[in-house]
């Protein structure tokens, strides 16, 4: 019985995650759906809530909005928003520091996240997987003596949260695995290990 309880729990408890995680990403983009007038909304439609109206009217509005400022008068009305929004002190900073990261990491030809490292961090003798985000820049080069790498070592079980490092280009192992892999080694917590690869 308790072999049964556990082979049914691991593949029960998965699944209730998942639709646990995707239900709270429906109703928090259902919430788009206040932007519509009283009279527009689901409720006085339909007499009753759509569960995903929302969701398909997000998805809806950032595609017309890439759709839009992919000509030129979008483009234009893109940069004249850009250029407002630079000029408001708080905003500048926050908006412009978003927006490098998320050109960075969304951009087709960018090449943030593109390789699996080893590192030995936090101290000698202890390894963390991160990964290659580039090479150090501005004022840092200056204060740095030979090759170093720019390192994101992410944390367990969020990946979202970790540690900027800089280290040797020598100390930064490169790894035969792919960022999927390494990504899911880190969030199983070491537990859905990759398949073993001979060495490069």
């Amino acid at each position: 019985m308790r072999k049964y309880f556990l082979t049914g729990l691991l593949i029960l408890v998965p699944l209730a995650i998942t639709l646990w995680v995707l239900h709270a990403i429906i109703s928090t983009m259902d919430q788009s759906l206040l932007l519509l007038p009283p009279q527009w909304r689901p409720q006085e439609l339909f007499g009753f809530q759509v569960l995903g109206f929302g969701a398909v009217l997000t998805v809806l509005i950032i595609f017309l909005t890439g759709l839009l400022a992919q000509n030129f008068i979008g483009n234009y009305v893109v940069r004249v928003w850009e250029g407002l929004l630079n000029r408001i002190p708080i905003v500048n900073s926050i908006y412009s520091s978003v927006k490098q990261v998320s050109d960075t990491l969304f951009s087709s030809s960018g090449n943030a996240f593109r390789k699996a490292v080893l590192i030995e961090y936090p101290r000698q003798g202890s390894w963390s997987i991160g990964f290659l985000t580039g090479v150090p820049g501005g004022d840092v080069v200056n204060h740095l003596k030979g090759d170093y790498v720019s390192v994101y070592v992410p944390t367990t079980p969020n990946p979202t949260s970790g540690f900027f490092l800089m280290v040797p280009k020598a100390d930064a192992i490169e790894l035969n695995m792919s960022v999927d892999e390494a990504l899911k080694y880190i969030v199983s917590m070491g537990v859905v290990a990759p398949e073993h690869q001979p060495p490069k």
